[in-house]
């Protein structure tokens, strides 16, 4: 892994990393257009529906039901998806509870579709107001739908370089393997060979040399989560601000889902449990109930 100093002259002046992340949210709102595609997971392993939204140009549609300036695509349109050219393409994996329509996404997206890139946005199942059809949602581990979209770009779009950028959880799942975690997992879902065991690595690792991706970037990424987990509660600023805003962003997307799929995340979880989460008030009480 190679890691980069930017120069001097382009390093922030910004006394600190709270402010380095609050400030670009400050500024200029970055306006990108969105057209969805439902996909419909391939692996009966992990049964359910997810959300990719695609960067296209200015477009007047709108869908009510979905994050501003976001459509579906039409049936024609899906069925003529595909093309022969070389253009660069990004793969794009959101922080937690986030989505396409986040601002840290769109000021990198939009100045590389202005450069002739192409680009995508895997959301999380759930997120970006996103149907949850299954008893399937996500985690540190859910690398399952993004190698599904790699597979399907690579077939849609064969001459085109693909490159993929992670934020947060997304940099988590498309690098961090954890060998603790993946033998919990085994053992959780009585995986009975190694070719399951394997599949359910993170993304990048488990890859290898067959990884479709030219290269990756991760910002931001959390790597050990335990230890992150631990590294909030240190702080006032941890504690008060961070985890509560995370386990608040975690709970409304709970709770809009229990409005939306009732049925469906029942089969998660049982009634206690759901009324524990909806009072949970920082990151690491919602951690300990799932």
């Amino acid at each position: 892994m190679l890691r980069y100093v930017p120069p001097p002259s382009t390093q922030s002046r910004l006394l600190s990393g709270e402010l380095e992340l609050e400030v670009p949210s400050m500024g200029q709102d970055p306006i990108v257009y969105y057209k969805r595609k439902i996909f419909t997971a391939e692996d009966s392993a992990f049964a359910g529906t997810f959300a990719v939204d695609f960067v296209v140009p200015p477009d007047e549609g709108t869908d009510s039901t979905l994050p501003a300036r976001t459509a579906y695509f039409a049936e024609e349109d899906i069925r003529n998806v595909g093309s022969d050219d070389r253009k660069p393409m990004l793969v794009t994996l959101h922080g937690l509870s986030g989505g396409s329509h986040e601002v840290y996404l769109r000021h990198v997206l939009k100045p590389l579709f202005r450069e002739g890139w192409e680009a995508c946005v895997v959301n999380a199942r759930g997120c970006a107001q996103s149907k949850i059809t299954s008893d399937l949602l996500f985690n540190a581990r859910a690398t399952w739908d993004v190698r599904q979209v790699v597979k399907w770009l690579r077939e849609a779009f064969p001459n085109r370089p693909l490159f993929a950028i992670g934020f947060s959880l997304g940099g988590n799942i498309l690098v961090n393997v954890r060998r603790h975690i993946v033998i919990q997992y085994f053992q959780y879902k009585s995986l009975s060979s190694e070719s399951d065991l394997h599949r359910d690595l993170q993304y990048l690792g488990e890859e290898g040399e067959q990884c479709l991706l030219e290269a990756a970037v991760v910002c931001s990424n959390p790597w050990n989560l335990d230890v992150g987990a631990v590294a909030l509660q240190r702080t006032w600023l941890g504690l008060e601000v961070y985890s509560k805003t995370m386990g608040a962003n975690l709970r409304s997307l709970f709770d809009l889902s229990v409005h939306r799929t009732h049925l469906v995340l029942l089969r998660i979880t049982d009634t206690f449990v759901q009324a524990m989460l909806s009072r949970s008030q920082r990151i690491q009480e919602s951690i300990l109930i799932k």
